[in-house]
């Protein structure tokens, strides 16, 4: 049996990426992926073959990958982030489900750190507590669905990680569903937001929901909405988004 790992490569770069995510790519015949992502990690494994599709080749992509693992290769399908956050794992077993043919694939998730977590650690803790991640794009899924989503966080006083901020033909997404949140939230409501998560022109900066509804955001970033309890909290010199778990500090002075 030949094996389909699926790998989550974090921000593509070799801090960002997990132990278990660059053994799996050295066990591969070849790298296959989203061409952005392919070209990430292909400097760091010059000796592996590449397959790569461009946008919009997903379901392609993923029965190819199949395809070759089938064939007796050992392939290593590449997401960003993690695989089974808005990457190709369902994608890859809904394929294989169909077809009996990939029978002898065995296919192995191999987790990676998603933006939610890679952006939260460049704010503070701003996830400490419950929370949802929720993305805006409408490309799958519709903009009523995402719109319901958003006011029930909001409601449930989660705080909100949010992918797809924003694309050519989504100008205002990120506007509007902070329009959305203030339905329910204070304007003041502190926030935040990190951009090239582990890449070159990593970034990040707190604000309010007020403010993240005017900021110029791009696909390349992440926002985080903060719960009632959220806080800024100033450590050496740096402010920093905290949602608090919960614990009695007490008097610790």
């Amino acid at each position: 049996m030949t094996t389909l790992f699926l790998i989550g490569i974090g921000g593509g770069n070799a801090d960002g990426m997990t132990q278990a995510a660059r053994m799996a790519i050295e066990r591969a015949d070849i790298i296959a992926g989203y061409t952005t992502y392919t070209d990430l990690v292909a400097p760091l494994f010059p000796d592996k073959e590449i397959y790569a599709t461009g946008m919009m080749k997903e379901a392609e992509r993923c029965e190819h990958a199949l395809h070759l693992a089938a064939e007796g290769k050992t392939v290593a399908l590449v997401c960003s982030g993690d695989a089974g956050v808005y990457g190709m794992a369902s994608l890859v077993y809904e394929i294989a489900a169909q077809n009996d043919v990939f029978s002898a694939v065995e296919i192995e998730v191999v987790p990676g750190v998603t933006a939610a977590l890679g952006g939260a650690a460049l704010l503070g803790a701003p996830l400490s507590h419950d929370f949802c991640v929720i993305s805006l794009s409408n490309l799958l899924t519709p903009q009523e669905t995402i719109e319901k989503r958003l006011r029930a966080a909001a409601l449930g006083d989660f705080c909100i990680a949010l992918y797809n901020p924003r694309s050519k033909n989504r100008p205002d997404a990120l506007r509007n569903a902070c329009h959305i949140l203030l339905e329910t939230l204070p304007p003041e409501t502190p926030c935040g937001w990190a951009k090239n998560i582990s890449r070159a022109g990593e970034e990040s900066h707190i604000c309010t929901l007020a403010e993240l509804a005017e900021s110029d955001l791009d696909m390349f970033c992440t926002a985080f909405i903060g719960n009632s309890t959220t806080k800024i909290l100033r450590i050496n010199g740096t402010e920093k988004l905290v949602t608090p778990r919960g614990y009695s500090t007490g008097d610790l002075s």
